[in-house]
Parts: structure tokens; C-alpha cells; sequence
């Protein structure tokens, strides 16, 4: 039972991380007053490869969750728990090192050519809310 506690609550905690940083700082900053391109992208790099860190902890225990309880969980809880720690994976492996890159470039003075990575990214973190959304209630519910 505290076990299931302790998820629910990194779920809910989780969820309300990737809002407010992904859909709520991350685009308001540049908003502010005197933002530079250059900074909000510096500030961008830092809060994202923060809040990853988190999330490749918070993916850990969603992992181990799933080993401990996947008898007691049906079979969409444990999928979509599962595609969450995919996302994170994919992200952490390739879509933040590829954005990382084009940020250092374009920080650099450099030109980088369009791509969609971007849209990746945004799409992965859409999916992740509406998962741990997902996760969050059926655990409370169900699991």
C-alpha cells in the first residue's frame, strides 16, 4: 500500500513537472521582457536537462513498480506505464542530445537547418501527460 502511495504521488508530482516546464515556462520565457534568443535557450538547455534527470530517476521506480506489481495491474496500466518509460528513454538517448546540439550551434553563431526534432519533442511530452494522467488515476483506481 505505500508502495502504491509513493507512485501515485511521483506520478502526480511528475505530471505537474512536464506542465509546468514544458507547456508553461518554456514558452512564456521568451515573453519576458529583454529575453535574449541566446538566453532563453541557455536557461531551456539547463531546466530540460534538469527535469530529464528527474525523469530517468522517476522512470527507475516506475520500473520497478511495474516488476513488483504487474500481476496486480491490467494490461493498459502496465502498456502505458511502459510507453512512458520508452519516451523518456527516447528523449534522454536521442531527442535531447539532437536538440542540445542545435542549441550549442546556434549559441555558437552557427546556422542550423530545420527539422523536426522539435515537434518530436513536444509530441513525446503531449503523450507523456496524457499517460501519467492515465497512470495517475488507474493506479488510484485499480492498482
Amino acid at each position: 500500500m505505500k508502495l502504491k502511495a509513493l507512485i501515485i504521488l511521483m506520478l502526480g508530482i511528475w505530471v505537474g513537472m512536464v506542465i509546468g516546464i514544458s507547456f508553461l515556462e518554456a514558452p512564456l520565457k521568451f515573453r519576458a521582457p529583454n529575453m535574449t534568443l541566446s538566453l532563453g535557450l541557455g536557461v531551456g538547455q539547463i531546466v530540460f536537462s534538469a527535469l530529464n534527470k528527474v525523469e530517468i530517476v522517476f522512470s527507475g521506480i516506475l520500473a520497478f513498480y511495474l516488476m513488483l506489481q504487474y500481476k496486480g495491474l491490467g494490461y493498459w496500466i502496465i502498456f502505458s506505464l511502459s510507453i512512458i518509460i520508452l519516451l523518456i528513454t527516447i528523449q534522454s538517448l536521442w531527442l535531447l542530445p539532437v536538440l542540445n546540439i542545435r542549441v550549442d550551434q546556434i549559441l555558437s553563431g552557427g546556422i542550423v537547418e530545420k527539422t523536426h526534432h522539435h515537434f518530436y519533442f513536444i509530441a513525446a511530452e503531449v503523450l507523456k501527460v496524457v499517460l501519467l494522467i492515465y497512470g495517475f488515476f488507474n493506479i488510484y483506481k485499480y492498482g
